[in-house]
């Protein structure tokens, strides 16, 4: 008989801790760990010999709001060994929402996160109004993966001030009030934190800026009482850091010391601003040496954006020509950019025109490479589209034409949006070293046309792990279970220890790797994403039910709504 409900049977667990590997057998029953081995039989087995066995992996930034309330399968992330994922940052999402001002905040969504209007318009339910009522929404539904949520500042203070909000108005202290009991009633209802921007880069696609942009201190404040009053919740935040970063950073010090709740903030390098990074790191870790608990999140690579005529944007997506034909076919507009003419057109059209990227500003010849196949994550700065253009005597946007039209409109051109500065990835590296930092920012469930990040997990072990054995193995996977967890206030999970939940990943380190960036058309109303099939994840466990075998789905579908503090 039986003595576990599954048996992983003699792999080499990684326990998430950072302790040296051990080999042995992994027994789950009812969803925990039982045992660690060696062991009897289990009413299934998986031979792992030769292969890790790790715990799954937490993702503490992504952005499945909506897809979580369509789709069972959070795919990339569930593709990439992703077990648990946090969505809601960034200060983006649904609830609470009044029914006049849901179109509001699909239209933030879709500039901020680049999810296309009419897919959310098709796929959201709106079965709420406030954030319980959504959580409960999100609990009726079962998945490949857990979510949590944090409750978004856009969607509560438009809640809460209506068009002042938009107007970027202060709020009053009726207004502070209301939103810190929100607050209070989100997190008792599971919410695992709140989540603001102050980025200009956030802006709905007519060009307004996410409500949150300029709320004040008091505000901030206000709310992150809100969270001190429940008991729970962490503060995420996304900042321009402009004017002046030590101010903005002092504030959101005093906010984490007057509530005593953590913080966790979204840390990258401005190509324009490439030093900043550097002191926002030694403020973080100074509030760690004095007991504030502020963290900054970061990418293992450079923030890289794909265009392309597949995707969602390319380098002429506003020029007057190409919006005359971007509704056509693939294969038309192929043939009709192939036309001498229409090529002399697009090249020289103001490309700001009819632009309504919010990212836009922030594009670079000199930060743009052809992205090649298999895809090129750190090409080198003599290979930008500037640097090619200045020797071959031509323009860039000639360059870049020519590239957006290779592998006949398939391929793409890789803009390196942030960490990249130096032309290598020393920034990633150097916040990488720092323990206080957390590994994240893939942004799954979000971008879905033009970045293609949410496997970073992959690329973390691949290239860190494989190719520049830059860590060792058992710290990096570390860095993407037990350190993500905690900084999320998931204690049950992040380990391989009894008790905790059977949450793992059996991985052949040899075989581990991601292939190259497609687009699908499966998005409600026929949107469009990106997608990259991986290999070397043999089996994902969720819950004790392997959801996926050598990459594919099982069916199995135990993935659920996780509440704070439940």
């Amino acid at each position: 008989m039986a003595e576990y409900d599954l048996v992983i049977r003699g792999g080499t667990l990684v326990d998430g801790t950072g302790a040296p590997p051990q080999e042995a057998d992994l027994g789950i029953t009812a969803g925990r760990i039982a045992a660690i081995g060696p062991l009897g039989r289990g009413a299934e087995e998986i031979d792992a010999k030769g292969k890790l066995v790790t715990p799954g992996f937490v993702d503490i930034h992504t952005h499945y709001d909506a897809q979580a309330i369509w789709d069972d399968h959070l795919a990339p992330s569930s593709w990439h060994g992703v077990t648990t994922a946090v969505m809601g940052n960034c200060g983006v999402g649904f609830a609470p929402c009044k029914p006049a001002d849901r179109e509001k905040l699909i239209e933030l969504m879709e500039g901020v996160e680049d999810i296309p209007g009419a897919v959310m318009h098709e796929g959201l339910r709106w079965e709420w109004e406030d954030f319980p009522g959504y959580l409960a929404a999100l609990e009726r539904r079962q998945r490949d993966i857990d979510v949590c949520a944090l409750l978004p500042h856009a969607a509560v203070r438009v809640y809460v001030m209506g068009e002042r909000a938009i107007a970027l108005e202060n709020a009053n202290q009726a207004d502070i009030a209301q939103m810190r009991e929100i607050t209070r009633q989100a997190m008792l209802a599971g919410a695992f934190g709140f989540s603001t921007s102050r980025s200009l880069s956030h802006k709905t696609l007519k060009g307004d800026p996410t409500p949150t942009l300029r709320a004040q201190e008091d505000e901030l404040a206000g709310i992150a009482m809100g969270m001190r009053d429940a008991g729970s919740g962490m503060l995420e935040i996304v900042s321009e850091w402009a004017p002046d970063h030590h101010a903005e950073f002092a504030m959101l010090r005093r906010v984490v010391e007057a509530s005593g709740r953590p913080a966790v903030f979204s840390l990258a390098q401005r190509h324009s601003r490439p030093e900043v990074w550097r002191d926002l790191l030694a403020y973080a870790d100074a509030a760690a040496r004095d007991g504030v608990p502020i963290r900054p999140v970061v990418a293992p690579r450079a923030i890289g954006l794909l265009l392309g005529l597949s995707g969602s944007q390319n380098p002429f997506s506003g020029c007057r020509s190409y919006r005359a034909i971007a509704h056509l076919p693939l294969a038309d507009r192929v043939q009709a950019l192939r036309d001498p003419a229409t090529r002399a057109r697009i090249t020289t059209e103001d490309p700001k025109e009819g632009n309504t990227f919010p990212l836009f500003h922030r594009m670079s010849w000199d930060f743009m490479f052809r992205f090649g196949n298999p895809g090129n994550y750190l090409p080198n700065k003599a290979d930008s589209i500037a640097a090619m253009a200045a020797r071959e005597g031509r323009t860039p946007q000639e360059i870049a034409y020519d590239l957006m039209l290779e592998d006949d409109g398939q391929a793409f051109i890789y803009m390196a949006l942030g960490n990249y500065a130096s032309g290598d990835l020393s920034m990633s590296e150097t916040a990488l070293d720092d323990r206080n930092c957390i590994m994240g920012l893939g942004d799954g469930g979000a971008h879905v046309a033009f970045i293609l990040d949410a496997g970073f997990q992959t690329w973390m072990l691949t290239h860190w792990g494989k190719t520049r054995k830059r860590w060792d193995m058992p710290e990096l996977i570390r860095r993407l279970t037990s350190d993500t967890a905690q900084a999320a206030g998931l204690h049950d999970r992040g380990v391989l220890a009894v008790g905790k939940k059977a949450d793992v990943n059996v991985i052949d380190w040899d075989r581990l790797g991601a292939g190259q960036p497609y687009v699908v058309h499966d998005l409600p109303a026929g949107g469009k994403r990106l997608l990259q099939k991986v290999e070397g994840y043999d089996a994902t466990i969720v819950a004790g039910q392997v959801t996926f075998r050598g990459g594919e789905a099982t069916g199995a579908l135990p993935g659920r709504l996780v509440r704070a503090g439940a």
